[in-house]
């Protein structure tokens, strides 16, 4: 299985903490967030990772070279010139990519059972899939409707009371959905994701276990306090 990362934001909503560093920097109990993130998708076997670099990418570069160093194998996307936003990376990308990969933020942290989710969809042969949380507004604003196991709308601006369900922070694509992305524009995957819905060719993974993320001041707090107890291991 080979996982893409998108590291490359800018990080606004932290303000003076990423002003220097990418927000998957962040140092928790000693070491960068990405760090867990590895270990994590070490534990399941991954260990072909792309990272999407943009702001301040070269101080993940530097930490993590080629990924020896932590037993997994690193390569990078840059985005050169313009900052091209999350689909906008992952097509500057697609000169890496395997026909299908895993798809997952550099702020997330995701106990799921990603063999799994890699199986269903192989064995869909739909071009995406996105793995779904029954949120309720309770961790983050809700912003899926599923529909007779497919996405039905994902939208993160406009909340509707039938929208119980939250963009968890995994996806699944085939290399031939990028095909809806133009070359060198920036783009959100917002806008891929509704691409793929409009073809019934996204295909809802639900799942009953939370997120934990660090793009919030509150997330990494709580994220902070799950190491220290000893719930995610160091």
């Amino acid at each position: 299985m080979q996982m893409v990362i998108l590291v490359g934001g800018l990080a606004t909503r932290l303000g003076t903490l990423t002003q220097d560093i990418p927000k998957s920097m962040i140092c928790i109990k000693g070491k960068p967030f990405l760090e867990y993130q590895i270990d994590l998708l070490k534990r399941s076997h991954i260990t072909d990772i792309i990272l999407c670099v943009g702001h301040k990418g070269e101080q993940i570069q530097t930490h993590f070279g080629d990924g020896s160093r932590f037993g997994i194998h690193i390569q990078y996307s840059v985005e050169q010139d313009k900052l091209l936003g999350t689909a906008g990376a992952l097509k500057n990308a697609s000169h890496l990519l395997e026909e299908e990969f895993l798809l997952m933020y550099g702020d997330s942290y995701l106990l799921l059972d990603y063999p799994k989710i890699m199986t269903s969809f192989y064995d869909s042969g739909k071009l995406g899939l996105m793995v779904a949380y029954k949120n309720s507004n309770c961790h983050d604003c809700s912003n899926v409707i599923l529909e007779n196991n497919l996405i039905k709308v994902y939208d993160k601006k406009q909340q509707t009371p039938d929208m119980i369900y939250i963009d968890e922070g995994l996806s699944a694509l085939k290399k031939s959905a990028l095909n809806f992305i133009s070359e060198d524009e920036a783009m959100s995957l917002e806008y891929l994701y509704n691409r793929l819905i409009e073809q019934r060719e996204l295909l809802a993974f639900e799942t009953d276990q939370r997120f934990y993320e660090i793009g919030s001041p509150a997330g990494i707090e709580e994220f902070s306090n799950l190491v220290e107890s000893g719930d995610i291991p160091t």
